[in-house]
């Protein structure tokens, strides 16, 4: 399964990369294809190693003004002219999307994605890896939304929240047999 992986390239402390290199090591050895910005910075980097090293493949969507930060080894690297171009192309390339813990690129990738899914513009399934709690307020936040009435879908539908990688992979596999 090609799945992407939406997160931060910004170096950040063991609660975030230790289970992001497990997450990683998880879809290297279960032979999947890890879709990501292709930065070799950051958790970006930490993920992109423990799939490459587990024996996953890599497909990196790079952007023109970052291209100089990208991943000279990756399997198939592509640089985008714009970063609409570049989530376009991550979406394109993906069975599933995993969003983990980043900052407002992340968010920006995530919102779309959802809106995108909201509207059947796409079915693949979509997990917030919620690592260390990252997440707990966005979830408040979209349940509240669905609570008043804002999601025309139930939450359940658009996304599905993961404590770890051992549930997000799970599901993702449960999901792609539905697909």
């Amino acid at each position: 399964m090609n799945i992407c992986v939406f997160l931060s390239a910004a170096d950040l402390d063991d609660r975030y990369t230790v289970p992001a290199r497990e997450f990683a090591e998880l879809l290297g050895r279960g032979g999947h294809t890890l879709v990501w910005g292709g930065s070799e910075s950051g958790l970006m980097k930490v993920v992109a190693d423990g799939v490459q090293e587990s024996g996953g493949r890599l497909v990196g969507v790079s952007v023109d003004f970052l291209a100089a930060k990208a991943r000279t080894n990756a399997d198939e690297m592509v640089i985008a002219k714009d970063l609409a171009e570049r989530k376009a192309l991550l979406l394109e390339k993906a069975d599933a999307i995993v969003i983990m813990v980043g900052g407002t690129g992340t968010l920006d990738e995530a919102t779309e994605i959802l809106e995108l899914k909201k509207h059947g513009k796409h079915t693949k399934p979509v997990v917030l890896l919620n690592t260390a709690g990252f997440y707990d307020g966005l979830h408040q936040q979209f349940q509240r939304m669905e609570d008043e009435g804002f999601l025309p879908v139930p939450l359940t539908e658009l996304v599905f929240f993961a404590k770890d990688g051992v549930g997000a992979l799970a599901y993702l596999e449960e999901s792609a047999g539905h697909l």
